[in-house]
């Protein structure tokens, strides 16, 4: 899974399946606490491909931009999404929700700020907070994954419904 112009990199899942298991249960712990918080699955796919965009990760981008085509994500609002404060496309909620992944992909600028914390917690209850925090930290960590091992996109295809 590595890209044939780079050096060949470590298969992860292959040298440290116990890790690799481990990161796949927090990412199904956070998608359940995003399920009970009732955070809509629309908001988690913005919030996986804007860190996405933020980390570089092609991979990712790949993925979570053909998931969230697959639960009917318009096409304007994914090529817009690296633009969100520019365009009307995004709803109070998005925009709150988007902007503290920001805040948490870009936390080596100087911490989650308290108006973009109070920000979301005025449109998103605590445990709808925690989801989106969950989920931002779980992509950052996968998007450092793919990174790191130069996984190759293009050939991931959304589960059929």
């Amino acid at each position: 899974m590595t890209n044939s112009n780079s050096v060949s990199r470590v298969a992860l899942k292959k040298i440290t399946p116990d890790v690799s298991a481990a990161m796949g249960s927090l990412h199904g712990a956070a998608v359940s606490a995003a399920q009970d918080a009732k955070v809509e699955p629309e908001i988690l796919e913005l919030v996986r491909i804007r860190a996405s965009q933020l980390n570089g990760c092609a991979f990712c981008l790949d993925m979570h931009t053909k998931d969230a085509r697959a639960q009917g994500e318009a096409e304007q609002r994914i090529y817009a999404l690296n633009a969100w404060r520019e365009t009307p496309f995004f709803s109070a909620r998005e925009r709150a929700a988007l902007a503290l992944t920001e805040a948490v992909t870009l936390v080596h600028d100087g911490q989650v700020p308290d108006a973009v914390y109070a920000e979301a917690a005025e449109v998103f209850d605590e445990a709808q907070v925690a989801a989106l925090i969950w989920t931002a930290t779980v992509i950052n960590a996968y998007n450092r994954i793919a990174i790191a091992t130069r996984m190759v996109p293009g050939a991931y295809r959304p589960a059929e419904k």
